[in-house]
């Protein structure tokens, strides 16, 4: 059924154009439109967004938000190829180089036919209703009538588990037939801007009469092994509430300032003003922020709307608090979020909730850090050992099967230099920075290069990364300080005497160097390669600086002890720890 209306090719027909303009339909030209997209992060962006759309002509995309588009897009190729090759006479594919009205027409056409399954559908645009958006995938309820939306991610929706009793099962299908069941092999990963997507394309199927009686909706995540299903049912009035709060937004009949929230730190409008915005002509968000003492400088995300719930909106308000915590506080000790206030105020990076600074150490130590594409795999495992800096990398671009060579020599080596520790009589510790990353990745190579030379079985993982010798640094911290600044590594160091030799060093800009070392799109370039193990190299050395620092060895003037200021110093009362 490729005649006519597509052929193979796909691309997300989230709605729009990639750069988030709307479609070329003809349209009036005060119409605002919204596609699920704006459905979940920030209010302020979206206003800035749709108000002043010739800003961000020229605005270079981040690094990091272009590779995962990219990666999204080879993954519904994937996704498309192999789903289309086990029944190609079911599907239909809309012609992804068609004007956005052709491409509408012929969605709805295909619908009308009855075609069981349709690759790159795209609903016409709702100019009362500001909907726009379509599917990857809309599957033809033969049960019931319409269609069911499944969309395709580059992101897990589910983790697997060993089957145990539970209240909860996660509703999963068979990616090539259509049977939704339990599943007790699967655990569900919460990605609300997965499920807003899905409610908002029941909506406007529903428009035409295409909406399938099951009130369900589909994701095929990153691993691409199953169907989630989602029942909408559950989720329609949170979206419809959401939607009709964006749409207003956008239109400008909803007013909204500044908040700082994760989304900031790949915002454009962080640092870029707009004439007429704020409380002077072209100040950024940041500039904002900063000059109304917001309180969501030091309380961000929905730390800062608990707060304005109580009628603390600025640093001093939260800092001058007095009376009993609030009871719909769930973000630690409300101490600590005073204390945070006061710390800014008073220009302080830290603050320390203990009298004594305390770290594991041992006689062997070894700082490891490791670096990822995406979801590709860990292409660099970086130690450091008696000052050395030792790296256990693959330029193989990822995937790649020499990933799992790497992986093993370098657990190999690890683990022989804890035996020789031990057989010594002596202590062995390793230590990282936030573990999250680097558990995933010993367990996924585990799992992914198992029988290997040198790599280690899932349970020798966890008996490593579950006992006392592996030591996450980012706990520590957590345990020991107030971080009115945020606790990355690349805050916390430089306040115990690092600095990067890179001044663009970061994990985002770390994607973009990788890429090009590799050659994914030329030549390899060598000497990213170089700038790849430096930056490497760094984050090993901070992790052992601030170790040092934190808990030197020998008594000195440089310590955490004797620089950073105590709880005492700022708290309104004494906070348990």
């Amino acid at each position: 059924m490729y005649s006519g209306i597509g052929d193979r090719n796909g691309r997300n027909h989230e709605g729009g154009h990639r750069d988030g303009t709307a479609d070329d339909r003809p349209r009036d030209a005060t119409a605002a439109f919204v596609d699920a997209r704006a459905l979940i992060g920030c209010r302020h962006r979206l206003h800035l967004n749709a108000a002043n759309p010739e800003m961000l002509t020229g605005v270079t995309e981040d690094p990091g938000v272009r590779q995962r588009r990219e990666a999204a897009s080879a993954h519904r190729t994937q996704v498309r190829e192999a789903l289309i090759a086990a029944d190609p006479d079911s599907w239909l594919v809309i012609d992804p180089t068609l004007r956005a009205g052709e491409r509408s027409e012929a969605t709805l056409r295909a619908c009308a036919a009855g075609t069981h399954h349709i690759w790159g559908g795209l609903l016409p645009q709702e100019p009362d209703t500001g909907r726009r958006g379509g599917s990857e995938i809309l599957l033809r309820d033969l049960d019931r009538g319409g269609y069911i939306p499944v969309i395709v991610v580059n992101h897990k929706v589910t983790d697997p588990r060993q089957p145990e009793p539970a209240d909860f099962h996660p509703t999963t299908s068979d990616l090539y037939h259509w049977d939704p069941q339990p599943d007790p092999h699967r655990k569900l990963r919460q990605q609300p801007r997965d499920q807003q997507r899905l409610a908002h394309l029941y909506r406007m199927l529903q428009r035409h009469g295409l909406a399938s009686p099951a009130l369900v909706g589909g994701v095929i995540g990153y691993h691409f092994d199953r169907i989630l299903v989602h029942d909408l049912g559950l989720l329609l009035a949170d979206y419809d509430r959401r939607y009709a709060d964006r749409i207003a937004v956008v239109r400008g009949e909803s007013p909204t300032v500044p908040s700082k929230v994760p989304e900031c730190r790949q915002c454009p409008w962080w640092s870029r003003g707009v004439a007429g915005e704020g409380s002077a002509e072209g100040v950024s968000c940041e500039g904002w922020l900063t000059e109304h003492r917001d309180v969501s400088l030091v309380a961000p995300g929905s730390r800062a709307e608990v707060l304005r719930g109580h009628g603390v909106e600025t640093i001093d308000d939260l800092a001058a608090w007095v009376g009993d915590d609030p009871e719909d506080w769930q973000h630690g000790p409300f101490d600590e979020a005073v204390v945070t206030a006061r710390a800014w105020l008073a220009g302080a990076p830290l603050v320390r909730k203990v009298d004594k600074v305390w770290v594991r150490r041992a006689d062997v130590e070894v700082d490891v850090d490791l670096e990822s594409f995406q979801e590709y795999g860990a292409y660099l495992w970086g130690t450091l050992l008696d000052g050395q800096y030792r790296p256990f990398v693959t330029w193989d671009p990822l995937p790649t099967e020499d990933e799992g060579r790497s992986f093993g020599e370098f657990w190999t080596w690890l683990m022989t230099v804890r035996a020789e520790a031990t057989a010594a009589g002596k202590t062995f510790a390793a230590y990282c920075y936030s573990r999250t990353a680097e558990d995933k990745w010993l367990y996924e190579s585990a799992r992914r290069f198992a029988g290997r030379p040198g790599v280690p079985t899932v349970d020798q993982v966890r008996s490593f990364v579950d006992g006392p010798q592996w030591v996450d640094m980012f706990q520590a911290v957590s345990d020991q300080f107030i971080c009115p600044n945020g606790k990355g590594l690349k805050k916390i160091a430089p306040v115990a005497g690092f600095a990067w030799r890179d001044a663009e060093a970061g994990g985002e800009a770390s994607m973009s160097w990788y890429r090009r070392a590799v050659g994914y799109d030329s030549e390899p370039d060598l000497g990213q390669r170089t700038r790849l193990l430096e930056y490497n190299e760094d984050d090993v050395r901070a992790t052992m600086v601030l170790r040092e620092w934190m808990d030197p060895r020998e008594p000195g003037p440089h310590s955490a002890d004797l620089e950073v200021p105590a709880l005492a110093d700022f708290g309104r009362r004494s906070i348990a720890t």
